[in-house]
């Protein structure tokens, strides 16, 4: 059996980025947390996917991706800086939930969900990056397909989707990768997440 749309794929993987030298591990799927999709389903990077199409359990693979194939490049206009009225609740702010290092959901004027990280709190505004965090990096996977199968509707329940906790069918799925934002219409089941 091939990885080719509708199947159960398992990964193990080692995610570095920078160039050559000086490479850091950002992210690592092991045997005992794999990485688990349904090939096709629009859960993952279009071309994470489309380097291990054709592959078979036990097949090992090494790949790069581009800031262009995978979260774009760091657009500086990206950084805003908030007011910090925006983050009060019954009219206080949440000074441990709204502090630098710390990445919180938010939403635009037009409905549209995005993670926004926290850069600095300073005097009456939030500084504060949309990006997504490896936007601009260039992605270094290494790893091993270690199971393969048919999916089954469970999974396909459990594991499609946009990535960003929706559960969309392709055709309706509008996801926009660079801040997790999902725009199913009617089919979206996102629910609060």
């Amino acid at each position: 059996m091939n990885i080719t749309r509708n199947k159960f794929v398992s990964v193990v993987y080692d995610l570095n980025v920078g160039e050559d030298n000086e490479r850091v591990l950002m992210e690592q799927a092991t045997e005992d947390r794999p990485l688990e999709f349904v090939f096709g389903m629009g859960a993952m990077l279009p071309s994470f996917e489309n380097q291990l199409k054709g592959l078979t359990i036990n097949d090992t693979f090494r790949f790069s991706l581009a800031p262009n194939e995978a979260y774009g490049e760091y657009v500086e206009e990206n950084v805003v800086e908030l007011s910090r009225k925006l983050f009060e609740v019954d009219g206080k702010f949440d000074a441990e939930m709204i502090k630098e290092g710390h990445t919180v959901p938010m939403m635009d004027s037009e409905g549209n969900r995005m993670n926004g990280s926290i850069l600095e709190v300073k005097g009456e505004t939030v500084v504060m990056d949309f990006n997504h965090p490896l936007a601009g990096e260039t992605l270094h996977f290494s790893g091993k397909i270690i199971a393969l199968r048919e999916a089954t509707a469970d999974d396909v329940a459990k594991l499609s989707g946009c990535g960003c906790g929706c559960n969309c069918s392709e055709d309706s799925c509008a996801c926009n990768n660079a801040n997790d934002a999902c725009s199913c219409g009617d089919s979206c089941a996102c629910g609060d997440h």
